[in-house]
Parts: C-alpha cells; sequence; structure tokens
C-alpha cells in the first residue's frame, strides 16, 4: 500500500471520527449507540464536562472532542508534499519536544482540576485537547510522510541504504 494511500486513509478516518462523535446526538439510534458504546470505552462522557448538541450530550467529552478535533484538522495535511513535513517536522527530538510541549496546557488544566485550584470549562478543557491532537497527528502524518519507505520489506538483493542525518536544528 502507498504512502499516500495510507495518510489519506489516515485523514479519511480522522474526518469521519470526528464528525460521528459531533453529530451522534443526530444518528439512527443504532448507529448512535455504537458511537456513544466506542466513545465510552475512550472517555468518562461526563454530561457536565461535555458539549451539548441539539440538547443531546456529545458522544465524549469536551477534552477528548478538542483532542478530535485537533487530530482531524493536521490530519487533513496529510496529502502535502513529504518534502514540506521534511522541512517543518524536522528530526525525531524536534517532534518530541512538540509533543511535550503541546501537552503541556492539558497537564496544567488537569493539574489545577485535581487540586482544586481551578475548574476549568469547557471551552478550556477543548482547547487543550486541540493543541495535543494537532501535535500527535503531526507526528503521526510525519511519520508515515517521511519514514515511510524505511518500513517497507527490503528483497534479499536490495541493499541497505545508509540513512540520511537530518540537520540538528533547535526549536
Amino acid at each position: 500500500m502507498s504512502r499516500r494511500v495510507i495518510l489519506a486513509a489516515l485523514a479519511a478516518g480522522s474526518v469521519v471520527w470526528f464528525a460521528l462523535v459531533v453529530l451522534a446526538p443526530d444518528l439512527p439510534p443504532a448507529l448512535a449507540a455504537i458511537v456513544y458504546g466506542i466513545g465510552g470505552v475512550v472517555c468518562h462522557q461526563r454530561p457536565e464536562r461535555s458539549f451539548h448538541w441539539h440538547g443531546a450530550q456529545l458522544a465524549v467529552c469536551a477534552r477528548c472532542t478538542g483532542i478530535y478535533l485537533g487530530a482531524c484538522t493536521t490530519a487533513l495535511l496529510a496529502p502535502l508534499p513529504p518534502s514540506l513535513y521534511a522541512r517543518w517536522a524536522g528530526p525525531p527530538a524536534r517532534l518530541a519536544r512538540l509533543l511535550a510541549v503541546a501537552a503541556l496546557p492539558m497537564a496544567a488544566t488537569l493539574a489545577a482540576e485535581w487540586t482544586g485550584v481551578w475548574l476549568p470549562s469547557s471551552i478550556a478543557r477543548a482547547a487543550t485537547g486541540v493543541l495535543l491532537g494537532a501535535a500527535v497527528a503531526l507526528v503521526v502524518t510525519a511519520a508515515l510522510a517521511i519514514h515511510y519507505g524505511e518500513c517497507l520489506p527490503r528483497t534479499a538483493d536490495e541493499p541497505r541504504r545508509p540513512r540520511r542525518r537530518q540537520p540538528q536544528t533547535r526549536i
């Protein structure tokens, strides 16, 4: 399977899942039950921490909705040429730092919430989720776009290519 097909499937899957999560209150009951059931496996689904649509709770909480929105938005960038990912995604260490920085706002709101210092709104929870979801999707799509060829099995007569060193850049 080609890199483009995998990236397109990733983008399509994230868009479909986000649409199902948001539209779950308006879906036919059998499909809505499946979406809410899957949502219940990955999310606490507490009503006071969830967005509501037409008076009904979405399939996941506000933070998870934000994560899926961020991932969906970033995954839509997947069809970009791999050379563009190589320019702004950078080496793995940079991507790891990006993930850590993107997780900080969510960690701060969770710590404030758990200690009772601050009870963030659903909007604040979703905003921190968007940051983390976008960063995770960027790492996944960049890894597939840049390093996909390295993951393919080689034939016995194909020589091993030396890895190109990426220039080390600081954020």
